[in-house]
């Protein structure tokens, strides 16, 4: 029988498929997949999109479609966008068909991926030709984004453009049915990227196995190796040996803050530390982030790894040069950011030997650009959660959606601290990664790079500028002057704001508890205590703290005393231990000198960790209320804050009976941490029950820095769901300042007319 379209029992259908199938071995496994199911047909990339036609039996066509999504590669992300029957017209063989041209380009830009399995099998068999390369991968492993430099995603439009294939690499790459057809990254030791090793006082070593060798020999004697991976640097030294540690801190300087440790395999990571569940699989996945863990008691990692925490950074392996590094060394490495701390990682070769030399003893060098910077990822598992802490290489560039279409692209560009941008077009938002902290020439050069990258890859610019309130922020300035029209968005309803757009499924107010150490509020001074209600675009400050001033404004910073100095002396009490010996920050503080006035949550743990532990200075943000965190072993007691308005109507919590908890000497300093916690968790189900009595509102979001305590969060999430409330964190999107420029978005796409 002849159907309509005149060819016996067969049918064609139409495919547009969106999403992440750029640069992830779609169009290949397409391919694969008709010459499996006996369909023909072509497939072939249309701006960002993969567009297939294919012709069989409706059985082929419906398994060829389910199994589009299906079994798509691990790392691609297919959103079938369209899906029609076309007329059969015969077509007698499955081909990939070159691009299309023309249209609106829909990019996706991928971000790196960690080794797969099939390239490590390859990289320890011995006779594989690519056996013991440290450039080995394939579409479903290796950089991405931070080689790419222009778009299509094409060889010669990434740093790999230098390295011409030879003759064996070449027939993988024209080969559909080979697993590296069109693998941009592409490489073997005859054309591809080299290692070489640089050590005072020796001749470099530019033969690749060679270098690693005399890197693996500099390692095991102790030495400290800036060794150049995807996205820029890390320090890396032997993870048991203490003096090369307390060199590296000494050195970089870095005295105090965590150091991030990589283990050969999981087994071994878990003889160190205590993994809960599905920690292990998020360890291992393409991302392969940077994730806080609990040491074991007996871990064998000295205490220098982090000081004075229960948890550590850990990480797996995520390149074929980590791979082959760990294995030849046969223990765990620590492996920090090579940077100056709190600016951008750094990527060029002499970039380390004039910023980094005085850190690095050796330094493992290869001749693979990096176009962009890309540090580690770090998470840390909330309510049985990853969240991230930082945005980075295998996580970011990070998409999300929109409620509703913008009018014009906007660029948003985030805080000061922890710093990221996003660029939104139409209903997409493309975050970045982490940049760093806004302080120095190099951060701001990075900012400015990766602002017209971004443009650039995705074809969109920008028409108008968010930034935060804040007239002294680095990107707020050059918001100022960049010459587009300028949107600013207050700090506290930007992290509202980027809670909600994580989830923009219900139309409703929310309360949104943003707690962090500082950022400027509408009336002038510095918030952190908040509690707003209502939605994005109309968000209402409904509660805050007692306000309390605190002497040399961002010193406090640094220098917890002086937030414990505030409330003590807020309260007409003397400090004995203050160190404040001349009298001249109380002087100031009495006169109102540089004492600006402050609401702000991560200040009050600053001052617990002054009175608690003796802590009066600190090294790096965070580090008072991170050892105040570690110290709750026990269940605390939770006092009653009372909550009342002032004279313009606003709930105010007070800290006030906090201070003689925290103050008093026959309490141990563990119990005092742990009274904390439960009387900050206790604090926030209080105000929940108020406003769910005054307002009805019954889901409350938990954002801002201090937020990624997991003590504080578990606790005020349990208390709140037992009462009935709907508890929503962050899952997609830092809740410290690496979302701000995220939040911006989602609070200019809402005040912004359509």
């Amino acid at each position: 029988m002849k159907r309509a379209d005149g060819l016996t029992g067969t049918k064609a259908r139409r495919w547009l498929i969106g999403g992440q199938v750029q640069g992830v071995g779609f169009r290949p496994f397409v391919y694969r997949l008709a010459h499996r199911l006996g369909v023909s047909g072509w497939v072939r990339n249309r701006m960002g999109q993969v567009e297939i036609i294919a012709e069989g039996d409706a059985t082929e066509l419906a398994e060829l479609g389910r199994a589009l999504t299906e079994e798509a590669p691990p790392i691609a992300r297919p959103v079938i966008e369209r899906y029609e029957p076309l007329p059969a017209r015969g077509l007698r063989r499955f081909e990939i068909l070159d691009s299309a041209q023309g249209g609106s380009p829909q990019i996706h830009l991928p971000p790196d991926y960690s080794t797969c399995a099939d390239c490590l099998r390859e990289l320890n068999h011995p006779r594989d030709r690519r056996h013991h390369y440290p450039f080995i991968n394939c579409t479903q492993c290796g950089p991405r984004y931070t080689i790419i430099r222009a778009l299509p995603y094409d060889r010669p439009n990434t740093t790999m453009a230098g390295f011409p294939l030879c003759p064996d690499c070449r027939r993988e790459y024209q080969d559909p049915l080979d697993r590296r057809f069109h693998a941009e990254p592409i490489a073997c030791p005859v054309c591809g990227p080299r290692l070489r090793f640089i050590a005072p006082g020796q001749a470099p070593v530019d033969e690749t196995r060679a270098a690693l060798a005399h890197c693996v020999a500099a390692l095991e004697a102790g030495r400290i190796v800036a060794v150049k991976g995807i996205g820029g640097y890390h320090l890396m030294c032997d993870a048991l040996n203490e003096a090369a540690i307390t060199r590296l801190r000494a050195r970089k300087p870095r005295p105090h803050k965590p150091l991030a440790v990589m283990f050969r395999t999981l087994a071994g990571l878990e003889r160190e530390a205590a993994l809960g569940p599905g920690e292990g699989a998020f360890l291992e996945s393409p991302m392969r982030p940077i994730l806080l863990v609990h040491k074991r008691p007996d871990t064998a990692l000295p205490e220098l790894i982090a000081p004075r925490l229960s948890e550590i950074g850990v990480m797996l392996p995520y390149s074929p040069l980590h791979h082959l590094l760990l294995d030849a060394f046969g223990g765990a490495l620590v492996a920090t950011s090579g940077n100056i701390s709190g600016e951008p990682v750094l990527t060029e070769e002499a970039d380390v030997v004039g910023r980094l030399g005085a850190v690095a003893e050796a330094c493992l060098h290869h001749d693979r650009p990096i176009e962009r910077p890309a540090d580690d990822p770090v998470f840390r598992t909330i309510r049985a959660h990853p969240r991230p802490m930082r945005l980075g290489r295998g996580v970011a560039p990070l998409e999300m959606g929109l409620p509703r279409d913008l009018s014009r692209p906007v660029l948003a560009v985030g805080g000061h601290m922890k710093h990221s941008i996003a660029l939104a077009w139409a209903a997409r938002v493309v975050v970045s990664p982490h940049i760093g902290d806004m302080d120095t020439p190099r951060s701001l050069r990075v900012f400015e790079a990766l602002v017209r990258d971004l443009q650039a890859l995705y074809g969109v610019q920008a028409e108008a500028v968010v930034c935060d309130a804040h007239p002294g922020y680095t990107t707020s300035r050059w918001a100022r002057r960049c010459g587009l029209p300028v949107h600013e968005v207050l700090h506290h309803h930007a992290h509202a704001s980027a809670l909600a757009g994580e989830y923009p499924d219900r139309d409703e107010d929310w309360l949104a508890f943003t707690w962090d150490a500082t950022g400027f509020g509408a009336d002038g001074t510095i918030w952190g205590g908040e509690t707003l209600l209502g939605r994005p675009g109309a968000w209402r400050r409904v509660a805050s703290l007692r306000p309390f001033f605190l002497p040399g404004g961002d010193k406090a910073g640094r220098e917890p005393w002086r937030s414990a100095a505030a409330l003590c002396w807020e309260l007409g009490q003397v400090w004995t231990d203050c160190p404040d010996g001349s009298g001249l920050a109380c002087a100031a503080w009495e006169r109102r000198l540089n004492c600006p006035q402050s609401t702000a949550m991560g200040r009050v743990f600053d001052a617990a960790a002054a009175l608690v532990t003796g802590i009066h200075t600190t090294s790096y943000e965070g580090q008072g209320p991170m050892g105040l965190e570690a110290l709750c072993a026990r269940d605390g007691e939770a006092l009653a804050l009372p909550l009342g308005r002032d004279r313009e109507g606003l709930w105010r919590l007070d800290w006030a009976p906090l201070v003689a908890r925290l103050r008093d000497a026959d309490l141990a300093p563990a119990q005092r941490a742990a009274d904390l916690h439960a009387t900050l968790a206790r604090s926030i189900l209080d105000q929940a029950m108020l406003f769910r009595d005054e307002q009805g509102v019954d889901r409350v979001g938990l954002t801002g820095g201090v937020f990624q305590n997991r003590g504080l969060s578990e606790q005020a999430a349990g208390l709140l769901q037992a009462q009935g409330f709907e508890v929503v964190l962050s899952q997609a999107v830092p809740c410290n300042d690496g979302g701000i420029g995220f939040g911006q978005v989602i609070e200019y796409s809402a005040r912004a007319p359509t």
